[in-house]
């Protein structure tokens, strides 16, 4: 399956692009390379993501790289599929071990009798092994499960929308379906977090810390405002990660019709379906704010929805917004 960009929390490492026009020219082959991928064209699809890593001389973000690799794989060409994932299996500051995914993800089914295919899962389970050793074992199984119930179905909203329809009863079953997880894993990790507290990387590394996170950003306001200072303590001792902390402060503002502070939180607009970003308080100032956190360029993060930043033109929709609210 198509590796989607989450809340950053999939993958955590991302080379640095040389400029800023680089950048440009890699998101848009990106965003073309992920609709084709939607599309079923995967030929082509793997074609603008090899356009998009050879536009930044070589580098890529490792969701990008691994996506590279499904479309090549499933347009045939399992060399450059290898390629890509031995990349991200072998590069020192990357070391992908994401065992689960990777073994059970039926894009890359047609490496899997070929012989580079062994190769590639030991160094995999090398890479998560050398990560976890020293890890709560238990508890890192328990959050993976979470996880993975709180992410695949959030990956397959597009295409179910796509093919029922925004307002279908398929849809509207779909969503209940996330919710009855959704709340099924807020009674876990609550308890996780009333008992040993926000565990960080150190127990129960980089994933399974970011899925407590994932989890209250996903619950009623209510339980974020009551674990919104915890989280605000783990980032100071660096048990959660500083960016996850701002994207969860945007939605609790949200919620409380406040304007957000760091421009995270998207909206739709019903009649039309397209996307906007939610007001934001001084937004001439918001990437400063992102930087500080550890955030993209809001015009890079908005992309991603085919919103283009326009910072007096969202000042003026925001006044709509505040108007018909």
């Amino acid at each position: 399956m198509k590796q989607l960009i989450i809340n950053a929390v999939l993958f955590l490492f991302m080379l640095h692009v040389s400029n800023a026009q680089n950048m440009e020219i890699y998101i848009a082959h990106v965003k073309i390379a992920d609709s084709l991928y939607d599309a079923k064209d995967y030929i082509h699809s793997a074609d603008e993501y090899q356009k998009a890593i050879d536009s930044n001389e070589g580098k890529a973000m490792s969701n990008d790289r691994y996506n590279a690799a499904c479309s090549f794989a499933l347009a045939g060409n399992s060399e450059k599929a290898f390629y890509h994932l031995f990349y991200l299996a072998e590069h020192p500051k990357v070391k992908y071990r994401n065992l689960s995914h990777i073994t059970t993800d039926t894009d890359l089914d047609s490496l899997h009798a070929l012989e580079p295919w062994e190769r590639l899962i030991q160094i995999v389970k090398t890479n998560k092994y050398e990560a976890e050793k020293d890890l709560d074992q238990s508890l890192v199984a328990t959050l993976d499960a979470i996880y993975q119930d709180d992410q695949m179905p959030r990956h397959q909203i597009d295409s179910v929308e796509q093919k029922y329809g925004r307002d279908s009863k398929e849809m509207q079953d779909f969503w209940k379906e996330i919710a009855f997880k959704d709340s099924i894993n807020l009674i876990n990790v609550q308890k996780i977090l009333d008992d040993r507290g926000w565990v960080g990387p150190k127990i129960v590394g980089e994933k399974g810390s970011a899925t407590l996170f994932l989890v209250i950003q996903h619950a009623p306001l209510d339980v974020q405002e009551k674990y919104l200072p915890m989280m605000k303590e783990a980032v100071k001792n660096g048990n959660a990660r500083s960016e996850n902390l701002a994207l969860l402060e945007d939605r609790v503002l949200m919620r409380r019709g406040k304007k957000q502070i760091y421009g995270s939180q998207i909206g739709r607009n019903r009649e039309t379906g397209e996307y906007y970003v939610s007001p934001i308080e001084d937004p001439e100032n918001v990437n400063e704010r992102r930087a500080a956190v550890g955030l993209g360029t809001i015009e890079s993060y908005v992309s991603r929805w085919g919103i283009t930043w326009d910072v007096q033109k969202h000042i003026e929709y925001s006044k709509t917004l505040e108007a018909e609210k």
